[in-house]
């Protein structure tokens, strides 16, 4: 029966055929394993990384690189910070305020200290302090933020 359709329908016929026969194997294929092999997308969130440890004098500069990484401006954010001192003993606690940082911009921000870099052998970001944004959800600067570091060792 197959021989009396012309040629080229039988292809049409075919590729029909085969083509219903994907529909079919696609409406029949577990949820669960297509949902597994869509990569998600990474969280919003802030990073920041101590990029440098300048020694300024009888101070110290330090320069950190901030992204934000959420779809909407950080109109301020304003972290509690504290120094370590060489023995690891807390030796300031502080308010770094790293102003505005623009969706997914990097911005850098550099703040002086009245002591030797190598007098500081840590720096511990507490939490946010302020976090303000129009639309931001609550815990915007501090939920997922990551830190890194170039200098001495970043906690947080």
């Amino acid at each position: 029966m197959l021989n009396s359709i012309p040629a080229c329908r039988q292809a049409r016929v075919t590729l029909r055929t085969v083509l219903a026969g994907f529909a079919l194997m696609g409406s029949l294929w577990p949820a669960g394993i297509a949902a597994e092999t869509v990569p998600t997308a990474a969280p919003a969130a802030l990073s920041i990384e101590l990029s440098a440890a300048q020694a300024d004098g009888h101070s110290c500069l330090l320069s950190f690189v901030a992204q934000n990484g959420h779809q909407m401006d950080v109109a301020q954010a304003v972290f509690e910070t504290v120094l370590f001192d060489a023995a690891g003993q807390v030796s300031q606690l502080t308010l770094l305020d790293f102003q505005d940082l623009p969706a997914g911009r990097l911005r850098v921000r550099q703040f002086q200290f009245p002591m030797s870099c190598s007098d500081i052998s840590r720096v511990l970001i507490n939490g946010a302090e302020t976090c303000q944004g129009e639309g931001l959800p609550e815990g915007a600067c501090s939920r997922g933020l990551t830190l890194t570091t170039k200098a001495m060792e970043l906690a947080g």
